[in-house]
């Protein structure tokens, strides 16, 4: 939350970013009156800053009338060097990886504590997915976010662990099993989940390196693993392997 930005002398730019810094992976919705106060603005300048805000884009009212980020902020975001040339690199390796297996191939990078999807090319063989993208999801429950997690820094790790919530009956809740399954995505360099995310769906994925720094993680969803992990697996390490030599 920013502080003192009612103060004389601000300029209306720090009390913009202030008001876009007030939503966080905690905070994705927040009133007018919500907005005002993490941002510590009067609510009559807010109002007016909020309105310009979203008549260009990068707020976006909702009809319960809390605001969220807009497409601007998403779309501006996109031309970070990091994100626009991962994704640029990336996307004739998901290609070839979609016309491989017809199976839905996701692109993701850490965000805070969660994974944010950068790419998706949804499959023929279409089994229930619920990222799309921009969106971000548990990183404990998805093969890409399972990854991320597995080579995340200490801190990032132990919050997570800290708060595992079950999206599905078979969501991994238990913090001795997770640590026991990162162990072994770093040991092995892939994730499974199983129906962990959304039932129907399966997933492998693999880290995306840039030297030794993981930057991201490429996978697919897929009905089952029970034949194929091998042969998916395979094939997402040869992208990874692809995309990272020219990142």
């Amino acid at each position: 939350m920013a502080g003192n930005t009612s103060a004389p002398g601000v300029s209306v730019a720090s009390r913009i970013l202030a008001l876009l810094s007030a939503f966080d992976a905690t905070h994705r919705r927040l009133t007018l009156s919500e907005l005002a106060r993490r941002a510590d603005l009067p609510l009559p300048t807010a109002h007016r800053l909020v309105g310009e805000l979203t008549a260009a884009g990068a707020l976006s009212r909702r009809p319960d009338g809390r605001y969220v980020v807009g497409r601007l902020i998403w779309d501006v975001g996109l031309l970070a060097p990091v994100e626009a040339g991962l994704r640029q690199v990336a996307e004739p390796f998901l290609h070839d990886i979609y016309a491989a297996t017809l199976a839905t191939v996701h692109l993701a990078v850490r965000d805070g504590d969660e994974v944010l999807y950068l790419e998706r090319m949804r499959g023929r063989t279409s089994v229930p997915v619920v990222s799309s993208i921009g969106s971000t999801l548990p990183m404990h429950a998805t093969g890409v976010g399972k990854v991320l997690l597995a080579h995340a820094p200490d801190d990032v790790r132990r919050r997570v662990l800290g708060s595992l919530t079950r999206v599905t009956p078979y969501t991994v809740t238990q913090p001795g099993i997770l640590e026991d399954q990162l162990a072994r995505i770093r040991r092995d360099g892939y994730a499974t989940t199983y129906e962990e995310m959304t039932l129907g769906a399966c997933s492998a994925a693999v880290p995306v390196r840039r030297g030794d720094q993981v930057v991201a993680a490429i996978g697919v969803v897929v009905p089952t693993l029970k034949r194929d992990r091998a042969r998916l697996v395979a094939a997402l390490q040869v992208a990874a392997q692809g995309i990272g030599r020219q990142l």
